[in-house]
């Protein structure tokens, strides 16, 4: 067929300057039967032909697919059928045929198989796309691998991002809070692969069976959203999602990003998307954020509170007033002892709930303990030896003026009688509450030298002394009565019991 300016020129000479056909013929070098073709229409219909028949190449292409077929089952996406592979069997086979052959049949089978991919059309408040990435990040100058959770209103194209530390069901359910909570409302369907977190496949001789995992679907029931999933294997039914993510980590975790914590490199992280969306154009034409804005009309409302992302546990406290959650050892209150507790764990909190009372603790690392030596007052206050091992800490962790009074009793007396004082105390702030205790040692110590150890059973006396009065009557509020002492027996045995 000619082009188009040698059809022009045909056309110009036989109609405008009146030529015969075997005249133009001869000066263009053409065939007269191509001039006549061209003389009544621009582009001349291609006279269709029967293809040739080509036996031997379709009886390759036939085997070509049985092959196909039997090794269906025998390949993966890396361990792929190969032209080369092909070709080998061919030929050990018997057939006389070339590679190019080969690889010509090979080529239209997978265009025949090959997917083809629908576009489709997003409506405002109706799709969000989900998905986890595996990033990298430097947190506290030491470099880590974490996951960052995606959300993707694909109306808009207004992204949620956050990192990590697991790809958990925990994250997993805290991600979806944080974002329903970053876009002010909820969309009508959101889009997952077969993640684990959310959906368990069982297999039988009729499919795939899907159930969602029962915190998955209390998290869909308490935003009323629809989750959808995608097929097994088709990360691109969700495409949306699959590039943004990739772009994410390309444009704003590169260089690997650094911080003091993984919150705070997250936080950055969002910052830096809201930014980003306020200067770049959706492909209709408008800012993001005011696409964004338009779309959040259309998200169904907040409930008035947010789902609780945690998992919830039966734990049984052991003989040392401790629980284990996921290899970690927490501390409760020693009256919790040999009782049930419920935990509520949460991505970086516990809670520990023991009938009306609970105890909250940050998230500690597998193998780590979690102690709190206020738990144990009163079994310290009955083993001076046990406060002279755990005393550092405690007084750490009990605070000023604690720590002021220990380093006076040690200097004053030794580890062992501040031991045992410090015990006597400790009975006192059980008592009486740590507030009241602290208080009252504070103002002591303030007048010291009147406030010196001398004699180490004195300090819990003039700490208990110091401590603020109960309200009692007026009447009885001059009278003083003192504790008994084993010594007073005695006393009492000698005289008869007559002063």
């Amino acid at each position: 067929m000619l082009k188009m300016d040698q059809v022009y020129v045909i056309r110009h000479k036989l109609h405008v300057e009146g030529l015969s056909e075997r005249a133009v013929a001869r000066q263009l070098g053409l065939s007269r039967n191509t001039i006549a073709r061209y003389r009544l229409v621009t582009e001349p219909a291609r006279r269709a032909t029967a293809p040739r028949a080509c036996p031997a190449r379709e009886r390759v292409r036939r085997r070509v697919a049985e092959l196909l077929g039997e090794w269906a089952n025998r390949t993966t996406r890396k361990q792929r059928v190969t032209g080369t592979l092909l070709h080998r069997w061919l030929v050990e086979e018997g057939y006389a045929v070339g590679k190019t052959t080969v690889y010509e049949c090979l080529r239209e089978r997978r265009r025949q198989t090959a997917e083809v991919f629908i576009p489709l059309v997003h409506r405002a408040g109706d799709e969000a796309q989900v998905d986890f990435f595996e990033v990298t990040v430097d947190v506290a100058q030491a470099r880590r691998v974490g996951w960052m959770f995606v959300m993707r209103l694909m109306d808009s194209g207004y992204d949620f991002a956050w990192l990590y530390e697991q790809c958990d069901q925990l994250a997993f359910l805290d991600a979806h809070v944080r974002a329903f909570a970053h876009f002010g409302g909820v969309p009508k369907r959101c889009v997952y692969d077969n993640l684990t977190a959310a959906v368990r496949r069982r297999v039988h001789l009729y499919g795939v069976e899907r159930k969602l995992t029962e915190r998955f679907a209390a998290l869909a029931s308490h935003y009323l959203f629809e989750p959808c999933f995608t097929r097994p294997g088709e990360g691109h039914d969700k495409g949306g999602v699959e590039a943004r993510g990739k772009g994410i980590r390309l444009q704003h975790l590169t260089p690997i990003p650094e911080g003091a914590t993984l919150q705070r490199i997250a936080q950055a992280l969002l910052d830096q998307l809201g930014a980003q969306a306020r200067v770049t154009r959706h492909p209709a034409g408008e800012l993001i954020v005011d696409r964004f804005a338009a779309e959040q009309k259309s998200l169904r409302e907040l409930p008035v509170a947010p789902f609780q992302a945690c998992a919830m546990r039966q734990l049984a406290v052991s003989s040392s007033a401790t629980v284990q959650v996921d290899g970690a050892t927490y501390s409760v209150p020693s009256r919790w002892a040999r009782l049930d507790v419920t935990a509520y764990v949460g991505v970086s909190d516990i809670r520990l709930v023991c009938g009306d009372q609970s105890v909250s603790y940050a998230r500690a690392a597998t193998g780590s303990k979690s102690v709190r030596y206020r738990h144990y007052l009163p079994e310290l206050s009955r083993k001076p030896q046990a406060v002279r091992q755990v005393a550092p800490e405690l007084v750490a962790e009990l605070g000023e003026p604690y720590g002021r009074l220990w380093g006076l009793l040690e200097e004053a007396h030794g580890g062992l009688e501040a031991a045992r004082t410090l015990a006597r105390l400790l009975a006192v702030i059980d008592r009486e509450g740590e507030e009241v205790v602290s208080a009252a040692l504070d103002r002591a110590l303030r007048h010291a030298p009147r406030f010196q150890p001398r004699a180490p059973q004195t300090v819990a006396a003039q700490a208990k002394r110091a401590v603020a009065f109960v309200a009692v009557p007026e009447a009885l509020r001059g009278y003083e009565v003192e504790a008994g002492h084993a010594a007073d027996y005695d006393w009492l045995l000698e005289t008869g019991g007559v002063r």
